[in-house]
C-alpha cells in the first residue's frame, strides 16, 4: 500500500465511519463491517483494488489509524491487525477495557477463541495472518480476520459479529468470503454438533490410543457434505469487467449525479471547486453510507468512484479523492453541530440513484473507463506506476502487476 493512498484511505474511512455512526449508530457500523459484500465495497470506494486480498489489510489498517483520534467521541476502537499486530489484540482489549469500563479480560478471551475457531475448528487450507477486532464502548464487537493459501495464492476472509451470537462453535460466523473448494473440516457447522459431542466422549472415555484405532477404522466412510455459509466469491480476473458490475445501478448513480447534483448537492454544500466528477464519486460513496445490504452484490462498481492503485479500473484521481474527503468531512462537522442538511443531501443523492436506475441509460463500462483514462492527468491520476501523463505522451497503458486473488 503506497503511503499517498494509505493516508487518504485513513481520512476517508474515518469520516465515512463517523457519518454512519452519526446517522445510524455504532451497532449499524459493526453490522456493516460484518457483511463481506459491504466490506469489499467499502474498500473499493476508498481506492484499494476491488479484487485484491489486500483490501482486508488496508481497510483494517486505515480504520485503526483513522478512528484512534475519534475513539473517545465515537466510542469505537480498532485492535489487532496483520502478523505481530494480531497477537497484541488481547493486550489492547484489556487496556481499552480499563479505560472505558468494559470487561477487557473477557474480550481478550473472545479474541483468542475466535482466532482458534478459524484456525482449528475450521480447517479449510487457509492459514490466518490477520485478526482485526473492532469493539464499542458497550462491549459489542465485530471481528474480521483473513487467512492465506500460499499454494493457490488466494485469501479467505471470516466475519464475526457479537450481536445474535449464541455459540462460538455452532454456526458462529456472520459470513465467510471465499469459494468452497477442496476438503473442508468445518466443526462449527450445525450438522457437526454430534461430531463435537462424540469427540469429547472419545477424549475422556477412550484416550488417545483408542481414538487412533477408531480413526483408522473410519477411513473410507462417506462424509455428509455440508451446506455453504453465506459467502462472497471473487472472480479469477483482476480487471473490472462489465460482467462484474450491475450496469443499471451504475447508470442510476451517474444519472443521479448529473440530475440531482448540480441543482441540490453542490449548492447545498457550498464547497468551492466541487465539480461534476466529484459529485459522481459522491453518489457511490453515498450508497456505501446509506445503501441496503442487497446493494453490494457488485463491489466492483464502487471502484468507479476513486479507481485503484494498480490502475484497475483506472488510476486514482487524487483531486477528486481530496474533494470527496472535503465534502464528506464538511457534512460530518456540520452534523456534529446539529446541522445535518449536508448529510441529508448525500442521502437524497443515494435515493435518487435508486429511482433513476429503473430507466436511466448511459455509457458502457468500456467507454466510461476510456474517458477516465483520457482525463486522468487532469484529475491528478496516480497509481503504483507513478503519476499519469497526457494520453499522447503516455502512448499505451502499462500492464498492472499481478495481485493475490480471492
Amino acid at each position: 500500500m503506497p503511503k499517498w493512498l494509505g493516508d487518504r484511505m485513513t481520512r476517508l474511512g474515518a469520516v465515512m465511519c463517523e457519518a454512519i455512526v452519526q446517522r445510524y449508530g455504532r451497532d449499524e457500523l459493526l453490522r456493516r463491517l460484518a457483511n463481506p459484500f459491504w466490506f469489499q465495497s467499502f474498500g473499493a470506494v476508498m481506492g484499494m483494488d476491488w479484487h485484491s486480498s489486500g483490501i482486508t489489510t488496508s481497510v483494517i489498517g486505515a480504520l485503526k489509524r483513522g478512528l484512534a483520534p475519534l475513539s473517545g467521541e465515537l466510542g469505537v476502537h480498532v485492535c489487532g491487525g496483520r502478523g505481530a499486530h494480531s497477537r497484541k489484540t488481547p493486550q489492547e482489549l484489556v487496556a481499552i477495557g480499563d479505560r472505558v469500563g468494559f470487561d477487557g479480560d473477557a474480550l481478550a478471551r473472545t479474541s483468542r477463541l475466535v482466532a482458534k475457531v478459524d484456525s482449528a475448528a475450521v480447517q479449510d487450507g487457509f492459514d490466518l495472518y490477520l485478526h482485526g477486532f473492532v469493539v464499542a464502548d458497550d462491549g459489542k464487537w465485530v471481528v474480521v480476520q483473513q487467512g492465506m493459501n500460499g499454494d493457490r495464492r488466494q485469501a479467505r476472509r471470516y466475519h464475526w459479529l457479537s450481536e445474535g451470537l449464541q455459540s462460538f462453535v455452532d454456526q458462529p460466523h456472520a459470513a465467510i468470503e471465499g469459494e468452497r473448494q477442496g476438503e473442508i473440516v468445518n466443526l462449527t457447522d450445525r450438522l457437526a454438533e454430534a461430531s463435537r459431542r462424540v469427540q469429547l466422549d472419545l477424549l475422556f472415555d477412550l484416550g488417545p490410543d483408542r481414538i487412533i484405532s477408531e480413526l483408522a477404522a473410519a477411513e473410507g466412510r462417506d462424509v455428509m457434505r455440508q451446506p455453504l455459509l453465506p459467502h462472497l466469491v471473487m472472480p479469477e480476473h483482476h480487471e473490472v469487467r462489465e460482467s462484474d458490475v450491475i450496469m443499471r445501478r451504475l447508470h442510476g448513480n451517474l444519472a443521479a449525479a448529473a440530475t440531482n447534483g448540480p441543482s441540490d448537492f453542490a449548492e447545498l454544500l457550498l464547497v468551492p471547486g466541487v465539480g461534476r466528477r466529484t459529485v459522481r464519486a459522491l453518489a457511490l460513496v453515498a450508497e456505501v453510507l446509506h445503501g441496503a445490504p442487497c446493494r453490494f452484490a457488485d463491489p466492483a462498481r464502487f471502484s468507479l468512484a476513486h479507481g485503484g492503485k494498480d490502475r484497475h479500473p483506472f488510476p486514482v484521481p487524487i483531486k477528486v479523492y481530496e474533494e470527496t474527503i472535503g465534502v464528506l468531512g464538511s457534512a460530518v462537522r456540520n452534523a456534529r453541530l446539529g446541522r445535518d442538511e449536508k448529510l441529508g443531501a448525500l442521502e437524497r443523492l443515494d435515493a435518487q440513484s435508486r429511482r433513476l436506475e429503473r430507466y436511466a441509460t448511459g455509457p458502457t463500462l468500456k467507454e466510461l473507463v476510456a474517458a477516465e483514462f483520457d482525463q486522468s492527468h487532469l484529475l491528478g491520476g496516480r497509481s503504483v506506476f507513478g503519476w499519469e501523463t497526457p494520453p499522447a505522451a503516455r502512448g499505451q497503458t502499462a500492464a498492472p502487476r499481478k495481485q493475490n486473488r480471492r
